[in-house]
């Protein structure tokens, strides 16, 4: 049942996306086929596995090399597409924006103009209503902003049209921080707030500037938003406590009168969430950075799989990107690593919950925890645990899914903080693949690809300065909260565990 409607999800997906490609032309169309080819494997293999037909290894293997042949084809070919769109758009929207002015952009930087611009334009609109509909920065404003680089800052030697704004190529003479300090503060002194100025990480691997409208800034939550929001956080709430009755062996919704059996454990569930989302917006409120509402993730498994929020401010640089995308997983992170040893020292005969053995071979982490704590108590095949042993558990779980780092969830945020766009880009991919290969074993697995793929897989948008890279304490920190996402997510090996003690 659950396959099969993992299934329709995905199916439904899959066309509402190709609804909204349509509009884009070529291009979205052939950006649309990859997310297909990316997904139509373990689509493949659920379908078949619905009607009874099961696939060997052999046959999932070639499903998966061959997925990912014609996802690189793809890829060449929306890359060729833009690169053919950017070369029709680019002497148009040059002239549109200093017509007195030739620009001195080479061919190799139109893809990535044009491609934006093609997203925001129907493929089929004419190059003259093109030149018309497409609004650039005007000319007084241009000289405005080609008046606040200087030989001590940035020595811009190329201007290129880009989304409203401009693009300026050179070369960054001082100090990351306080260059863009300085030039933020000359542009508004010359244009006020009308204009963001970004300093980024160019094509080239080289430093650009890009000034943008402010009118590009995120937007904030609609109300329709909120009251979806809303639904969401009720349906959570009832997961939750759903997962409390499942925990004992009944249906709550079957017994509702049986309230006060499952609420200690919803409440515990819901807890672990609180904490991860006042994390989150402590920071941000410490940082001045608007936040939306959080859009959880129900599920009957573990009541949540996290939720989802989107930041509707622009971050300033990739230090505060760091800050509040850490500080979520961490607080809830705290409050069920604490509820897992806590209840761990409780547990002894006769505790309210007995679980297999296997239980702890799931999770490194707990695993482990549990031999030093529990001692040879591990070795039966049958353990006497604490209920906050189980509320611990689920509670690392859900913070460690939120972890894993891909696109916008704290983990691909955490990377892309660290170490740049390009190594979050890199890391998204091989999460998806990843949680491909995990589905052959667990279906849920699937439903998270399908979540980050869709609605998720897309890296945040680049903070005002960011070539400013965060400091040494921030990079440890990162690297030990992934690691102790990796040890919750991955089981202990049968010979591990045997030495450790696990089991019979």
């Amino acid at each position: 049942m659950i396959t099969a409607l993992i299934l329709i999800v995905a199916l439904a997906v899959l066309g509402w996306g190709f609804y909204r490609a349509r509009p884009f032309g070529k291009l979205g169309i052939l950006a649309w086929l990859q997310s297909v080819v990316l997904m139509f494997p373990w689509l493949a293999f659920f379908g078949l596995f619905a009607f009874g037909i099961y696939l060997n290894l052999a046959g999932v293997l070639f499903l998966l090399l061959t997925s990912i042949a014609l996802y690189i084809v793809l890829g060449r070919q929306v890359r060729a597409v833009a690169e053919q769109e950017g070369k029709k758009l680019a002497p148009l929207t040059r002239a549109a924006v200093a017509p007195s002015e030739p620009t001195e952009a080479s061919a190799t930087e139109s893809p990535q103009i044009s491609e934006t611009q093609s997203k925001e334009t129907p493929a089929e609109t004419s190059p003259n209503r093109l030149t018309l509909e497409l609004p650039q920065m005007p000319a007084e404003d241009l000289q405005a902003v080609k008046g606040i680089f200087g030989i001590d800052t940035f020595f811009a030697t190329e201007t290129i049209p880009y989304q409203n704004g401009v693009i300026f190529k050179g070369n960054l003479r001082g100090d990351p921080e306080q260059s863009h300090a300085q030039l933020t503060t000359l542009l508004q002194e010359r244009l006020g707030d009308r204009y963001r100025l970004f300093l980024v990480e160019g094509v080239e691997d080289k430093p650009v500037v890009v000034v943008l409208p402010t009118a590009n800034d995120p937007k904030p939550t609609t109300l329709a938003q909120k009251i979806l929001a809303l639904i969401l956080a009720l349906a959570t709430v009832a997961t939750c406590l759903e997962v409390g009755g499942l925990m004992q062996g009944f249906d709550f919704f079957s017994e509702p009168n049986r309230f006060a059996e499952v609420w200690p454990i919803g409440v515990g569930i819901i807890a672990v969430l609180a904490a991860h989302e006042m994390g989150h917006r402590l920071l941000a409120r410490r940082y001045g950075i608007q936040l939306s509402p959080p859009f959880f993730i129900p599920t009957w498994q573990i009541g949540s799989f996290g939720s989802l929020m989107r930041f509707e401010s622009v971050l300033p640089n990739r230090s505060v990107l760091f800050d509040i995308a850490f500080a979520g997983p961490a607080a809830g992170g705290l409050i069920a690593f604490g509820m897992l040893i806590v209840g761990l020292l409780l547990s002894k005969p006769g505790s309210f919950f007995q679980v297999p053995t296997e239980f702890f071979q799931g999770s490194i982490l707990v695993g482990t925890l549990a031999r030093v704590v529990l001692g040879d108590a591990v070795q039966a095949a049958i353990v006497d645990v604490h209920p906050l042993v189980i509320l611990g558990w689920l509670g690392l779980v859900i913070t460690a899914i939120n972890l894993m780092p891909a696109g916008q969830l704290d983990g691909g945020r955490i990377v892309q903080a660290i170490y740049g766009r390009k190594t979050a880009g890199r890391t998204t991919v091989a999460t998806l693949i990843v949680l491909g290969l995990a589905a052959l074993v667990n279906p849920l697995s699937l439903y998270w690809a399908i979540v980050i793929l869709f609605l998720q897989r897309d890296l945040e948008r680049p903070a005002l300065n960011e070539l400013s890279e965060p400091d040494d304490a921030r990079a440890a920190l990162g690297i030990l909260i992934l690691f102790l996402m990796a040890a919750t997510l991955l089981p202990l090996t049968p010979s591990l565990a045997g030495r450790l003690g696990i089991g019979g």
